[in-house]
């Protein structure tokens, strides 16, 4: 946990989720393009006000879909009953994920109404598991989509609507921020799209940001585009 030099207060949270195609994965891992960052993301983010916290969730090898948003609930239950001790808000929590983490992030915001949760930052997240990306076939059951749930997603939808963020907007949810490459390759621009409008149909506050030329994992950008622009714009909503 990163927390920031700010004693006094409790400080608000930003709880962070791994991605990794739900099978793999570090907690404490953004992205490849985050790894030689001097200082580091979660450093970055401390230093602006706000604790930090990396969750471990089961991946679809040791258990399929709801598990791992059960995991990461556990997971703020956990802090919240700590809070005091580590000196953070949980009433202030937003919960930032990239990727598949992305797609859990959006699920707890969603989910999660006790307390209900600050806002949410999704990197490039799939919203919908039958139709992640181009050329995508919902009957293959060797898919990360199809090993989330436990079976095909067209054998399966009600666990393929039951695991899609799109399927459970509601007119309460927090604050979203989506952020998604234009040319991603292997989770749809799409989908942001169809959160967002989902989102917005039901009332709720939502912002999308798509970027020109980006393919998965922020591929594409030119460094100092990406080490000085991108970050300064999706770690500010989360400060």
């Amino acid at each position: 946990m990163a927390a920031p030099g700010r004693p006094g207060r409790p400080a608000p949270l930003v709880l962070f989720v791994h991605g990794g195609a739900w099978r793999r994965g570090r907690r404490d891992d953004m992205g490849l393009r985050t790894r030689d960052w001097v200082p580091g993301p979660f450093a970055r983010i401390a230093a602006a006000g706000a604790a930090v916290a990396c969750a471990d969730y089961r991946l679809s090898g040791e258990a399929a879909f709801p598990a791992p948003l059960d995991d990461l609930r556990t997971a703020l239950r956990w802090l919240t009953l700590r809070s005091s001790e580590l000196g953070i808000d949980t009433g202030r929590t937003v919960v930032w994920g990239e990727s598949a983490g992305g797609h859990l992030a959006s699920h707890l915001a969603l989910a999660h109404t006790d307390p209900p949760l600050a806002g949410a930052v999704v990197w490039y997240g799939p919203s919908d598991t039958d139709h992640s990306r181009d050329g995508y076939d919902p009957a293959n059951p060797a898919t990360p989509e199809a090993l989330l749930i436990g079976a095909a997603p067209a054998a399966a939808p009600d666990r393929a609507r039951a695991a899609s963020p799109v399927a459970h907007v509601r007119s309460d949810a927090p604050p979203f921020l989506l952020v998604h490459g234009e040319k991603d390759t292997m989770v749809t621009c799409a989908n942001s799209e169809a959160l967002a409008a989902g989102l917005k149909d039901a009332g709720a506050p939502v912002e999308l940001r798509t970027v020109p030329d980006a393919d998965h994992g922020w591929y594409g950008l030119p460094t100092r585009r990406w080490r000085t622009s991108s970050p300064t714009r999706c770690v500010s909503p989360c400060a």
